[in-house]
């Protein structure tokens, strides 16, 4: 190869351009060795990453800044490489420097922010953002980057506003469609979120995110005709193992367990990197397991329902107990409640997930249990650090996690049979009883009058309090015909987005409208009240009742279940096994319309069945707390033996 440097640069500009990108590094890399100049050291750093040879590229940067360290190109193409590797922390240091050295780089700024939101530092984020707007008003990436830095911070009116300036200054761009569709959605617009998903598909078929979004949209609205059409697609998509499917959205679509064991591992190959671990086999011998929770939803949340009194009751001659909180301070009473029912409660909403794991292993935690899994706002990168020796799937994300850094699932015969492990990366690990624990110190309020919840004094009342997403349509096709043949009577179901579309569904199907009464969001022990004014609740699969059933139950409503094949569809048999009325498990869709019709037309036979759960509540497992919190203390001991 020629030694005139001049004739090396032209190759290799000319090789970039026809994209040659091993001519091109070939290039490069001989006019960096002939002259050592920081520019073509970057150059020849830049192809290397290009090709995917990283630590080459690394060490090419480094003799950049080296030979020239007030080469802003030099750190800003280091940091972004960082950044690729999800090195925030060390990209972030680099990004500082070109700054430094070039404040007026908006592609910096917007770099450096999206740095800042790896590491949870939103607000910091933000500013960063902004300050690449304010130095290039046409900056598309950094004006919808403004948009998510909102969202982040739950700022959502603002959020939408700057999805929509992003659009202005590109109509019709894929990932501003995407943005504010997401927005959208958790204002509770799902109709138009599910418009703005399909918009970004249209403009970009092959958009990584925005197939998810509308199938979670079409859920959530109960928009049965696209369900039916997005089922198919996204089975198909992680099969190829193309879009990003999350797996909570491919349970609520009933996919076969082998297939979500696919979704799952396909997303954790995706969006968490491996890491160090941080744990390393040490034996830490310490006199009480050192326990530590970890949730986005420790405040008033139905995860904190279920397991506030457990806290409270863990044997703290046994077990010293650490919450890590990365959710919302609500400034609930059980918000407060959670933070003195632990030795100590870590609120890390600033940390990045390596701070996290980092304080967990300082901690010298041995057993780590992840209470979010696949659900809003887990964050899985932190147990990728291994910061614990044991660390553990349980109670929230009703299948397996597909990650190789999670050890256990904890369940039931009942939910999860040993011989599904071949569909769980994790061991199963049975529970003695039901893997669901419950408080029994939740007060009810009053029934109150049925009158006051818009329901008919003398009618029967089928109710199912599950988000609207878990209503499907074969489900609705059975309460539908029980309308039909249960004179007056009606089915009371949970507000929502999806309340038009149920109405529409049930006058094609013959029934008056009117028929479904649609209950708001209430304070939880009125919630729980109303419960009592109801006659029998109505389980849905292929995704049931879970704390929705031990509500009915602990209010004493009789449920009737329909047992399917999968976790998500099991909870609801586990719950009444474990109080004492098997007889409401039904093992088919006709089992199951049939035993609701016969309770609605016998009065006496369910009156009996209200008062054998009235004795059970206090005798059977199900709201035994102090004996959940025994059988979970053997397992946890089992795990680190």
């Amino acid at each position: 190869m020629t030694q005139d440097p001049q004739r090396l640069y032209e190759l290799a500009v000319t090789a970039q351009k026809t994209g040659d990108l091993a001519e091109t590094e070939r290039c490069w890399r001989a006019l960096a060795d002939l002259t050592g100049a920081a520019e073509a050291l970057v150059n020849h750093a830049n192809a290397l990453g290009r090709l995917g040879r990283h630590a080459e590229a690394l060490a090419r940067y480094d003799a950049a800044v080296a030979a020239n360290d007030r080469l802003a190109p030099a750190w800003f193409n280091r940091a972004n490489l960082l950044a690729e590797l999800k090195r925030a922390e060390e990209a972030l240091a680099d990004y500082d420097r070109a700054a430094a050295l070039s404040p007026a780089m908006s592609g910096i700024w917007n770099n450096r922010g999206a740095v800042l939101r790896a590491l949870n530092r939103h607000a910091a984020a933000l500013e960063s953002f902004r300050r690449a707007v304010a130095l290039d008003g046409g900056h598309v990436n950094a004006a919808i980057n403004i948009a998510i830095a909102l969202y982040d911070l739950r700022l959502l009116p603002d959020a939408l506003a700057a999805a929509d300036q992003a659009l202005a200054l590109r109509p019709g761009f894929a990932e501003a469609l995407h943005v504010k569709a997401n927005i959208l959605s958790d204002m509770g617009r799902a109709g138009e979120a599910l418009e703005n998903y399909e918009a970004a598909l249209a403009a970009n078929p092959r958009h990584a995110h925005a197939l998810n979004g509308a199938a979670t949209a079409a859920l959530n609205l109960c928009d049965w005709d696209r369900v039916a059409a997005f089922k198919p697609r996204l089975e198909e998509e992680v099969r190829l193992d193309r879009a990003a499917i999350q797996p909570f959205t491919l349970l609520g679509y009933g996919a076969e367990a082998g297939l979500q064991r696919a979704c799952a591992e396909h997303w954790i190959a995706r969006s968490v990197p491996r890491r160090a671990p941080l744990w390393r086999g040490e034996r830490y011998g310490h006199d009480r397991i050192r326990l530590a929770y970890l949730s986005a939803d420790f405040h008033q949340h139905p995860t904190a329902v279920l397991t506030a009194e457990l806290f409270e009751r863990h044997d703290r001659g046994r077990f010293d107990v650490t919450a890590i909180s990365f959710g919302p301070d609500d400034g609930s009473p059980m918000r407060a409640r959670l933070v003195r029912a632990f030795d100590r409660f870590e609120d890390v909403r600033g940390r990045s997930d390596a701070e996290v794991a980092r304080l967990m292993r300082q901690a010298e935690i041995d057993i780590a249990v992840d209470l979010n899994g696949h659900t809003l706002h887990g964050r899985p990168e932190i147990f990728a650090w291994r910061p614990a020796p044991v660390a553990v799937n349980w109670l929230v994300y009703p299948g397996t996690t597909g990650a190789p850094f999670l050890d256990v699932i904890l369940a039931d015969r009942l939910v999860l049979p040993l011989a599904r492990q071949p569909q769980y990366s994790e061991k199963i690990v049975h529970l003695l009883h039901c893997y669901q624990p419950n408080d029994a110190t939740r007060a009810i309020a009053p029934a109150p009058p049925r009158a006051e919840c818009g329901l008919p004094e003398s009618s029967f009342v089928f109710c199912c309090f599950n988000a609207g997403w878990k209503i499907t349509a074969p489900v609705f096709d059975i309460w539908m015909r029980l309308l039909e043949q249960v004179y007056g009577g009606v089915l009371w179901l949970l507000d929502g987005p999806q309340a038009a579309n149920l109405r529409r569904e049930a006058a094609a199907r013959g029934v008056d409208a009117d028929r479904l009464v649609f209950a708001p969001k209430i304070e939880p022990s009125r919630h729980l009240a109303r419960h009592r004014i109801a006659d029998l609740f109505l389980d849905t699969w292929p995704y049931g009742a879970h704390t929705t059933a031990s509500d009915a139950l602990w209010a004493g409503l009789p449920l009737v279940t329909c047992m399917g094949a999968d976790f998500p569809a099991r909870v609801g048999a586990s719950l009444l096994e474990n109080i004492g009325l098997p007889e409401l498990v039904t093992q088919t869709p006709r089992a199951y319309e049939t035993l609701a019709l016969e309770l609605a037309r016998d009065p006496a036979r369910l009156a009996g069945l209200r008062e054998k759960l009235a004795r059970n509540r206090t005798t059977a497992p199900l709201f035994d707390s102090a004996g959940f919190a025994r059988a979970i203390e053997a397992v946890y001991g089992s795990l680190i033996a």
